[in-house]
């Protein structure tokens, strides 16, 4: 079961800014904290995604008066696929394939996740896509929206459930709170250097242990070593055991961070 409460922070300097939080209370009465990425941080990389769209179409606009041209036939339909559909599709493109982070959002450090702080579906990337149209063309009241919200979700987020966040919360986050139970209170890490995976790495041993194929063994056996000669770790546990290990010791410093 998940609940979800907001509350503001007031941060103390030359200026005093508020920052809205969620905050997440998860069947293990585990508390995390996201903080919403701001309105004009989400513009701002808006903007940049836009300038990065204008200058693909740009060079593709020249290359293909040059070299191509645009007639008629196969030529018209290679200029729909090669120079409109990748403008079109620009942010759902990015998004499933790179986490929930456009150029922009990376720039800006920000992604999207769900409201519960797991990564979203194809499907949800998909809404918040479709309905980028409306918020993009009533840009005043998208933006209204967001300002109104106390997560800053736009439309497409309402809709899709989701929430773009600033990408320091990530890692505390996106971990497998469902699993939480097999870490009991007195469980103590057995590699201290598992706090030094990244999230693309974890993502990396997780999916390489859930696969079940014939070259499971080979696989994990290539991994084990990288990973060892990476981490600098002499161990001569079972490679299964170890990269198992490995994720649960990383979990215990993520949600220590929290």
């Amino acid at each position: 079961m998940l609940f979800i409460s907001g509350k503001n922070n007031i941060f103390a300097g030359n200026y005093k800014k508020v920052m809205s939080e969620t905050k997440i209370i998860t069947s293990q009465y585990i508390e995390i904290e996201q903080t919403p990425a701001g309105v004009g941080e989400r513009i701002f990389a808006r903007v940049i995604d836009y300038i990065i769209i204008f200058l693909y179409m740009y060079g593709m606009f020249h290359f293909f008066d040059r070299f191509i041209g645009f007639n008629g036939g196969e030529s018209a339909l290679l200029t729909f696929f090669a120079f409109y559909l990748p403008a079109v599709f620009y942010s759902l493109l990015w998004e499933v394939f790179n986490n929930g982070r456009s150029p922009g959002k990376m720039l800006f450090k920000m992604r999207v996740v769900m409201q519960d702080g797991s990564t979203p579906d194809t499907a949800a990337y998909f809404m918040r896509w479709i309905l980028l149209f409306i918020d993009v063309w009533m840009s005043w009241i998208g933006i209204l929206v967001i300002l109104l919200n106390k997560n800053n979700q736009r439309f497409g987020d309402i809709a899709a459930g989701t929430m773009v966040i600033k990408e320091r919360d990530y890692k505390s986050i996106h971990v497998s709170l469902d699993e939480y139970d097999y870490l009991s209170k007195n469980y103590r890490p057995v590699f201290p250097q598992a706090e030094n995976l990244s999230l693309e790495q974890v993502n990396t041993l997780s999916e390489a242990l859930a696969r079940f194929d014939s070259n499971r063994h080979a696989r994990i056996t290539l991994l084990t070593s990288k990973v060892k000669d990476f981490l600098k770790i002499n161990t001569d546990i079972e490679d299964t055991v170890f990269l198992s290990t490995l994720l649960r010791d990383y979990q215990y410093f993520a949600l220590e961070e929290i």
